[in-house]
């Protein structure tokens, strides 16, 4: 008599599978909770906690963890979302001036130079930025000094980061047909991306965590 045996709970495919359904619903979540661009920052912030726990195995429930750190992080990582637009529109105008300004070639190809290099150092510090406030708690400035400095001290790491973000826009702007003309950012993109970057931002953030120290809810900013 044969015998229909029940899949392992614990097999790589259903481990697969299960992170995948995690990873959808916290897109979806994400999706949801950014529709108005103001609260962008505390959903970056609550995407990037979530995404970090579903890496060290600690995520329970994503829902659960997302809306916490949403709720938690909110006013700050507001702050830090309205700073972050704050340099961008800057570093716009920026370039708009140099671009109009009645000037030499040289000057102008030295002030572009300029912008490109803060700008890049802006976009590396702003990666870090909400996954660093996730974890630690800080003051904005705070926040994104230590950022710029981490994205400095560890750059390879950061290269890293900005290719695994900025590979899958260039893609979707491209080669649209690859990622079904955006609907794949709708299903699993942005966590799906959050998830890559989180191994490395975990294994970064734990240098600064001393061995003994259990990072716990609380300290993530979660009060």
């Amino acid at each position: 008599m044969s015998r229909t045996l029940d899949p392992d709970p614990d097999s790589a495919l259903l481990r697969f599978l299960t992170k995948v359904a995690d990873l959808m619903i916290l897109n979806l979540v994400f999706v949801a909770t950014s529709v108005p661009v103001l609260t962008l920052g505390a959903s970056l912030t609550a995407l990037n906690f979530t995404a970090m726990r579903l890496v060290t195995g600690e995520c329970e429930s994503v829902t659960g963890d997302y809306l916490r750190s949403f709720r938690a992080n909110f006013r700050q990582a507001t702050l830090l979302g309205l700073a972050v637009a704050f340099l961008g529109v800057v570093l716009a105008a920026w370039y708009v001036a140099v671009d109009i300004l009645d000037i030499s070639a040289v000057a102008r190809f030295l002030l572009q130079a300029i912008c490109y290099l803060v700008a890049f150092r802006v976009v590396l510090a702003t990666l870090y930025a909400f996954p660093y406030l996730a974890r630690f708690e800080n003051s904005v400035p705070e926040v994104l000094n230590n950022s710029r400095l981490m994205s400095l001290r560890h750059l390879f790491a950061s290269l890293t980061v900005l290719t695994v973000t900025a590979l899958p826009v260039v893609i979707t702007v491209f080669y649209p047909a690859m990622t079904a003309y955006g609907l794949l950012w709708f299903l699993i993109g942005f966590a799906a991306t959050a998830f890559v970057n989180a191994y490395a931002f975990t294994s970064i953030f734990d240098k600064y965590i001393p061995p003994s120290t259990t990072v716990s809810v609380e300290s993530a900013g979660m009060t």
